[in-house]
């Protein structure tokens, strides 16, 4: 089994704490991902109460991709408060390969927190990790999360048209990736609208 460095959490960019989840959370990402405009792009229901509960409750546990979930889920803290997760996790352990997935605070968009926070995701999977590539899927409607794996440095490979059933309808799935040999400096600012991808583990 390929093995992966144990990792020093909370990581401070500019503006940003990211840190592990705790019970605390669940009110701060309940009335993020309740409301309607986040839920949209995602695989979820926009979550209840007792889902924020849930989902924290797993997230906990994932505190690097040395564990045995092989997945970092980390907080985007902004001044003290929740406003965003961004999660790495391992599809492919041997050949050290992951996806990435973001969802901000429509409130906190437009300031550049979700390009501060998915560059930093992305420098650990490369820097720390050593992670040979790194993928993002999306629905394609989601335009502002497209614009921001863009700008991270991440390449479009791909555009799945109808290929999953989401909510009573036909989706068409962007895909994006970037591989440690094209990694890039990540960018001030990310484009204003809500940024999340998909998908995502709890």
């Amino acid at each position: 089994m390929t093995d992966f460095p144990d990792l020093d959490l909370p990581l401070s960019t500019k503006r940003l704490q990211l840190r592990v989840h705790t019970l605390a959370d669940a009110d701060a990402l309940h009335r993020i991902y309740s409301q309607d405009d986040v839920a949209r792009y995602l695989l979820d229901d926009p979550w209840s109460p007792e889902d924020a509960s849930r989902h924290v409750q797993e997230r906990i546990t994932k505190t690097g991709l040395s564990t045995e979930p092989g997945t970092l889920a980390l907080v985007i803290e902004h001044d003290g408060d929740a406003i965003g997760d961004v999660l790495l996790w391992l599809t492919d352990r041997e050949h050290r390969i992951a996806e990435i997935g973001w969802v901000l605070d429509p409130d906190h968009s437009g300031r550049g927190f979700a390009a501060e926070a998915v560059g930093e995701a992305l420098r650990l999977a490369f820097d720390h990790y050593r992670l040979h590539r790194v993928a993002a899927q999306m629905d394609a409607r989601n335009t502002a999360s497209a614009r921001l794996a863009v700008r991270a440095g991440m390449q479009q490979e791909a555009h799945l048209r109808q290929d999953w059933w989401s909510k009573g309808e036909w989706t068409d799935t962007l895909i994006f990736a970037m591989l440690a040999s094209d990694r890039v400096s990540p960018p001030e600012q990310s484009p204003r609208g809500h940024a999340s991808s998909r998908p995502a583990p709890a």
